[in-house]
């Protein structure tokens, strides 16, 4: 498979929209890059052209995103690049797309703090209520979100199996879960 991955350093310029979808929650949002360039007469860095990409971020990374990013701020963004032409009203237009595989702030211009999100897997009583109604219950972003009762700050030297330490102010320990990687070979 050919695909065209990129990086891009740039900031937030659209809200966050997240919806669910059949196959996940899926979010989008419009993202800024502005080039800069040394510009040798007047001996400063100068902006160059903006472009502007709609981000589409899937599942998990969606979720997260929604309840994480807000205009302005600055992030990397990797993922597959997509260009798109449509016509419509007698015009042709240009998309670019980009299907984000992972998202982040860009910390050479501020701080960030990382909390881990641990998915809630629903009860028997709920998947079973799910399967017979041909759906799992609903769950907006930042619902999944929980914290495990704990010390608030510091290192916990010794951990029970499946912890890990995490040192933030205000957090306790949160249970380790390696993420799931994305199936191979699949289109999001």
């Amino acid at each position: 498979m050919n695909d065209t991955v990129v990086t891009v350093v740039g900031n937030v310029a659209t809200g966050v929209e997240f919806r669910e979808s059949a196959t996940g929650g899926v979010a989008r949002f419009r993202f800024a890059v502005t080039g800069r360039r040394w510009d040798r007469q007047k001996e400063v860095w100068a902006d160059g052209p903006t472009s502007f990409y709609t981000v589409w971020a899937w599942r998990t990374l969606g979720a997260n995103l929604a309840a994480s990013v807000s205009v302005g701020e600055p992030l990397v963004v990797h993922g597959r690049l997509r260009v798109r032409d449509e016509e419509g009203e007698g015009q042709r237009r240009t998309f670019v797309d980009i299907d984000a595989v992972a998202v982040g702030h860009d910390l050479t211009r501020g701080t960030s703090a990382f909390r881990r999100v641990v998915r809630a897997v629903p009860s028997l009583t709920e998947r079973h209520e799910g399967a017979t109604q041909g759906q799992m219950p609903h769950r907006t972003p930042g619902q999944a979100a929980r914290q495990v009762p704990g010390r608030t700050s510091g290192h916990t030297p010794s951990q029970t199996s499946g912890q890990a330490p995490v040192r933030a102010s205000g957090q306790g320990t949160i249970p380790f879960e390696r993420p799931d990687p994305a199936p191979v070979g699949t289109s999001v």
